[in-house]
C-alpha cells in the first residue's frame, strides 16, 4: 500500500465525482477514492485542499452546496490532514523560490515533504520537474 499525497487542485479531474456525478472523467478519479476508501491507498491531503474544494463548489453550484461538499469531505474516510502551519509556509517558500512553482503547489509539496510521501496524485505536470516527487496521474 503506498503512501500519497492526493492533491486536489481546483481544476483536477480528481474533483469531478465531487462536481458533476454522471461525466467520464469521473470514472479514473472514482477508482482513486475508492481505493482510499478501501485503505489500499493511503493518502493525506493539505488542509488547503479543502478551501480549494469549498470555493469552487460554492462559485459554481452556490452556498448550500458548498457546505454539503465541504462536510462530505472533511468526513471522507481515511484521508487525512496536513495543517499548513507557519512551518510548511516557510518550507512552501524555499520550495517556490527554487523552483518557480505556483503559490499553491509550493504549498502541497512542502505538506508531502513534512510528512516524507515521495509520490503526489495529480494531473498537474508541472510537478513532473521535480526530483523530490514523482507524479501519478489521475487518468490511467
Amino acid at each position: 500500500m503506498g503512501i500519497y499525497l492526493l492533491f486536489l487542485p481546483t481544476y483536477s479531474p480528481a474533483l469531478y465525482p465531487i462536481l458533476y456525478n454522471d461525466i467520464k472523467e469521473s470514472e479514473d478519479a472514482r477508482k482513486i477514492l475508492s481505493g482510499i476508501e478501501e485503505k489500499n491507498i493511503q493518502a493525506y491531503t493539505s488542509t488547503l485542499t479543502w478551501d480549494e474544494i469549498s470555493y469552487v463548489v460554492e462559485r459554481i453550484f452556490g452556498k448550500t452546496d458548498s457546505i454539503e461538499v465541504g462536510k462530505r469531505f472533511l468526513n471522507f474516510p481515511f484521508l487525512r490532514f496536513i495543517p499548513v502551519d507557519d512551518e510548511i509556509i516557510r518550507r512552501r517558500q524555499v520550495i517556490w523560490e527554487k523552483y518557480n512553482l505556483k503559490p499553491r503547489d509550493s504549498i502541497h509539496l512542502s505538506c508531502a515533504s513534512e510528512r516524507n510521501i515521495s509520490e503526489i496524485i495529480t494531473d498537474d505536470t508541472d510537478f513532473d520537474r521535480l526530483k523530490e516527487i514523482t507524479r501519478i496521474p489521475i487518468k490511467q
